[in-house]
């Protein structure tokens, strides 16, 4: 298997793990979550290097995933306090943790290949020779086996417990009613994301890891309102991000893990302009055809008010409005039938008489 191929399918099965349970976390306003767990883990991972002497990665895992559930229990005991919002609790835990994970390192494992850039940001262009050995078997690269994993046990859960994630993520309240138990789903949630963060950082780095939870997520959220929609698409936009991002970082011969959250940053961007629902475009669009639309609703109850034809130069005095737009908004009239134009001077027709009065009706109807 090529080097290539093995970053792409890294990259990929991080990428569709990080989506399974980010939808989730972006649906539940708690993207956060995801970084404070990458930060906060660091005192595990030393306390796993000060008790087994080595920086094997099961301990290490180990380590780190035991403190990654501990970052999720402080946060929520601090927010049931009721005295602290979701993200306020994040912002005090995992800046500690980190911290104290900082202060373990300077003491007792300063003169050790032990920091940041190994335990936390690792490099998924290495991926490739890092290789799984059992029983003098080289099964090959160890990041595929991983991530492979990660991505199965993921997918197992989201499946098995797809209808109570659902229900615990839009009305909490109703899955408790239901004997559902949406706290037990939000810890095993907070668990998976947990082992989605800890098993992908030493391969592809920490900071690839909260883009993909979050960047393709949030890209797939733009485009529906269907959950399963979302995680699918969520998934392709991941895969595509890992795909763009390899192709991009050989081309400028740069980073593989920057280029990949470039593209994953560059899909949510295309999407946010050009989404049909809830793109900037689509809506700029659907803002000018209400404007033009409002605007030609009040020229026509002008001129029935008026029951007279009026001048052009007394329609730009009454509203205000540019040569342009008045001259846009005449023709519009014009052409659906609903004003005529005859000796300088706009007259209301019989059609435009009738498409106010059911203009009038349809707000009635709207308000009541």
């Amino acid at each position: 298997m090529s080097p290539a191929l093995v970053i792409i399918l890294v990259g990929s099965l991080v990428a569709a793990s990080c989506a399974l349970v980010g939808s989730f976390l972006v649906l539940r306003k708690m993207a956060l979550v995801g970084d404070a767990i990458s930060h906060a883990v660091l005192p595990g991972i030393v306390i796993a290097f000060l008790l087994s002497g080595s920086r094997a990665s099961l301990p290490m895992l180990v380590g780190a995933g035991a403190f990654g559930v501990l970052t999720v229990l402080l946060v929520e005991l601090f927010h049931k306090t009721g005295r602290l919002h979701e993200d306020a609790s994040i912002g005090v835990v995992f800046p500690v943790l980190f911290s104290f994970g900082v202060l373990l390192i300077s003491r007792y494992a300063n003169q050790v290949d032990l920091d940041l850039d190994c335990v936390l940001y690792g490099e998924i262009a290495y991926a490739p020779w890092d290789q799984l050995k059992l029983a003098g078997q080289l099964l090959g690269p160890k990041a595929l086996w991983l991530n492979g994993l990660v991505f199965a046990v993921n997918l197992l859960f989201v499946g098995l417990c797809y209808k109570e994630l659902k229900l615990g993520t839009f009305d909490p309240e109703l899955a408790a009613a239901l004997g559902f138990a949406p706290t037990l789903m939000h810890y095993l949630l907070m668990g998976s994301v947990s082992l989605t963060v800890v098993g992908a950082f030493e391969s592809v780095g920490a900071i690839l890891v909260v883009a993909m939870l979050v960047v393709p997520p949030a890209t797939a959220y733009l485009l529906t309102e269907r959950l399963s929609r979302m995680i699918a698409l969520a998934m392709a936009f991941g895969v595509a991000s890992a795909i763009a991002g390899y192709g991009l970082a050989r081309w400028i011969d740069a980073s593989i893990a920057g280029a990949i959250g470039v593209a994953a940053g560059g899909f949510f961007l295309l999407t946010f302009l050009l989404s049909p629902r809830h793109g900037l475009i689509a809506k700029a669009l659907r803002h000018r055809r209400l404007s033009e639309a409002t605007a030609e609703q009040m020229l026509l109850l002008h001129l029935k008010a008026e029951g007279q034809g009026l001048s052009r130069e007394h329609l730009g005095r009454r509203f205000g409005w540019s040569e342009p737009r008045l001259e846009a908004t005449l023709t519009a009239l014009t052409q659906r039938g609903h004003a005529r134009r005859d000796n300088g001077k706009c007259y209301l027709t019989e059609s435009g008489a009738r498409f106010i009065e059911a203009t009038g009706q349809e707000l009635i109807r709207d308000r009541g």
